[in-house]
Parts: C-alpha cells; structure tokens; sequence
C-alpha cells in the first residue's frame, strides 16, 4: 500500500509510483489550466492578441459599457438614415458577440433585440391599419374603411396605404429598435452588481431595488413554468381562469417568502443606516438636487428646439454639476464602505470616450448635412450612406479590440 496515499487523501499516482499533487491545491512555480495571465488563461497557447483576457483585477467598469451604449443610442437618435441605424445595430452586435460572458444577466441581448423587431412590426402595423400623417401618391394597396363618428375626425382604420407612409414609419421604428438594441448591449457586456457597487451613495437604496426587482423577475417566471408542469403531470388545468388562480397563488406565496427572507437578511446587515448630518447639508442636498434636474429638463428642452439652442447647453451644463453636488451631498448620509473597487483604467477610458466620439461626431454631422441623415421620403428617395458619419459609427468598435476579452467556461466536451 502507497503510504502517500494515507498521507493525501486526494492525491494520484503517475505510473511510476510519483505523488501528483494534490488536487484543489496550488503549488508555487507550476503553470495551471485555467489560471489568467497577462495573454489569456495558462494552457491555451492559441489566445487570440486582438484583446486581453480579464481578471478580477483587470475587468473594464461597467459603468464604461454603459457610456459606449448611451453614445451609440445618442448617434442612433440623430438620425433617421436606415444605412447608419443597420451599421449601429452591427456594430453593437459585434461587440457583445465578442465580450459578452456566460453569466446569466448576459444573456438578456437576445430578448431587447427581440423586442426591437417587434416595436419595429408594431410601428410598421400601425402605419397600414391607422394611416400616416405623410401624404403619398404611391399607393401599395387599399383597405376596407372603418367609418368612424364626427368626433373622431382625423383619425381612420384602413384606407390607402402609400410607400411613403409606410418608409417614414420603417425609418422611425428602424431608430426606436436602434435605441433598445443599444439598451441591450448595455445590460449584455455591464455586471449589474458590479455598477451597483459603482454608484454614489445617495442612489445606493434606489440601485438595490432595482437590482432586486430585475434578481427576482426570472425567478416567478421559473415558479410558474415548475407549477405548471406540475399540474400538467397530475392531469388537471394549467390554462383558464381556473388555472391562473391555482398557479398563481403559489408564485404570489413564493415572492412573498422570498421578499420577507431577503428583507430580514438586508435588516441584519444593517441595510438603510444612515450617517448624521447638520439640517443645512440636508436643505442644501435638496435644493442643489432638485434644482440640477430642472436645470437638466430645461436644458435638454432648449438643446431639442430650435429657439433654445443659445441657452441650452449652458443650462444643460449647470443643471448636470448642480444634480452631481447635490450626489455628492447625499452620499455623506450613506455608511456603506466598498471592497475592492472597480479601477477606471485606460482601457475604461477608450471604450467610454469611443461612445462619446460616435455620439459627438454625429451631432456634428447632422449639423452639417442634416439631409443625408435624414432622407426625405416626399419625394421617395433611395438613401445614401455619407461616408463620414459612417466612419464615425465604425469607432464604436474599439471596444471590440481595446476591452478585455471575457473568460468563459469551457464545455464537458471541451478538453481541459
């Protein structure tokens, strides 16, 4: 009997009666698989160098993602061009392709580009069924009317249907579902724990319970796909009225436990604690933060009208480091303390700042050629792609080679 095999109990033997060591243990000097260094996990000599692998240490901030996905959305909204909205869909698209993980919380991409493609049928059905505001001579076909009373003058079911009211309601749902793809991305690449540890103080409480609002949402949808299969193997309804109220207490019971349990959890961590401050700090938060978001809607107002465009932005500005102290103000009420906070590298700083580009290169090429960004359908007009908007967008790939490329586990199939 091999003595080493009393002494190490999760220790193998090679076939020359070698101890290997054991197994969960790490031996300085030794190479291991999956262990991350500086060109990708340790045993895959084939790691691609477009990109870095990430470690906890080196992970990109979340809120950098979220930044990058507001500037494409930002690009996306300036323009009503179907050629630039396919290229920012693409170019979102690649990027999570490339950087998404397989967390859960990942995986939700597919669901807002779902979404997308129906807001964008809905916006189309809606252009056949109740008409369009844009007159056309171009008629695809004619519906049966819907004769509707006096009151109801300016609006009509059926009737013709034109190629230029059906183009203007393409291109405004085609931006709608730009936006929400862009949205996805977001929720796809940025750890929602992660950017909850980011935020300021003064939204902690407001972060959590949208937090857990968003943990607890797949959780009743399991409950209720479980107790409907439940029901179905015992051969009783899981549809109808009668179904709904018998599947539906127990999810509602459910939630229920879950809220109590992780309430009495949050309570004893001491969760809601807040610092004691003087009455003028707290008079001087409410007041910097309320006025800085009115500061923000006048000057979003005065950005999106033409007679607003020479106080807009200033006020826009002011509104935005008024809201910021008032932040800042209201994070000396919160206790909490973070471990080990996300670093804002250099490379936070080039997919943030790639958004930003995309974002600012748009506004100013609508202000330059607002018609080959917003092509006319009156006439009806095949539109172009303006090359220089269309190289702007292609900056919202950097990401792509300047993010850190995710660690992903590798299938039972795979070799280890």
């Amino acid at each position: 009997m091999n003595t080493g095999d009393r002494a190490h109990p999760t220790a193998a033997t090679t076939d020359h009666g070698r101890l290997r060591r054991p197994v969960g243990r790490r031996v300085s000097g030794l190479p291991e698989q999956g262990r991350e260094t500086e060109d990708g996990p340790a045993g895959h000599p084939g790691s691609p160098a477009r990109a870095p692998w990430s470690n906890r240490a080196g992970a990109l901030h979340p809120g950098a993602w979220w930044i990058w996905a507001l500037g494409l959305g930002t690009a996306a909204s300036r323009t009503t061009n179907p050629l630039l909205l396919a290229l920012l869909i693409a170019v979102a698209g690649y990027v999570v392709a490339t950087h998404r993980s397989d967390a859960p919380w990942a995986r939700s991409y597919a669901a807002f580009v779902k979404l997308a493609g129906a807001v964008l049928l809905i916006r189309l059905a809606f252009a056949v069924i109740l008409g369009s505001p844009i007159p056309g001579t171009h008629v695809i076909v004619t519906l049966p009317e819907l004769p509707l009373p006096h009151w109801a003058q300016g609006i009509r079911i059926g009737g013709r249907v034109t190629a230029e009211g059906v183009v203007f309601a393409l291109y405004d749902g085609l931006k709608l579902a730009t936006l929400l793809v862009c949205v996805g991305a977001a929720n796809a690449l940025a750890n929602p724990a992660r950017l909850l540890k980011s935020l300021p103080g003064a939204l902690y409480e407001a972060g959590v319970a949208v937090v857990v609002a968003l943990t607890f949402a797949p959780h009743l949808i399991a409950d209720a796909q479980r107790l409907r299969a439940a029901r179905r193997l015992r051969g009783r309804p899981d549809r109808g009225l009668r179904g709904l109220l018998h599947v539906g207490l127990p999810v509602l019971e459910g939630a229920l436990e879950r809220s109590v349990a992780l309430a009495a959890a949050m309570d004893a961590r001491g969760y809601g604690r807040t610092a004691q401050v003087p009455p003028a700090v707290r008079r001087t938060t409410g007041a910097l933060t309320l006025g800085g978001l009115l500061g923000v809607c006048a000057g979003t107002y005065g950005l999106l009208t033409a007679e607003g465009g020479t106080y807009g932005l200033p006020v826009l500005l002011a509104g935005l480091a008024a809201a910021l102290g008032g932040l800042w103000l209201g994070g000396r009420r919160s206790l909490r303390t973070r471990y080990r906070p996300d670093p804002w590298g250099v490379r936070a700083w080039l997919v943030a700042g790639s958004g930003v580009a995309v974002a600012a290169l748009m506004i100013l090429a609508v202000s330059g050629d607002p018609a080959a960004l917003r092509p006319g359908v009156v006439p009806l007009v095949a539109p172009a792609l303006p090359l220089g908007p269309a190289a702007a967008v292609l900056l919202g790939l950097l990401p792509a080679f300047a993010a850190p490329s995710p660690q992903r586990t590798p299938s039972p199939e795979e070799p280890s």
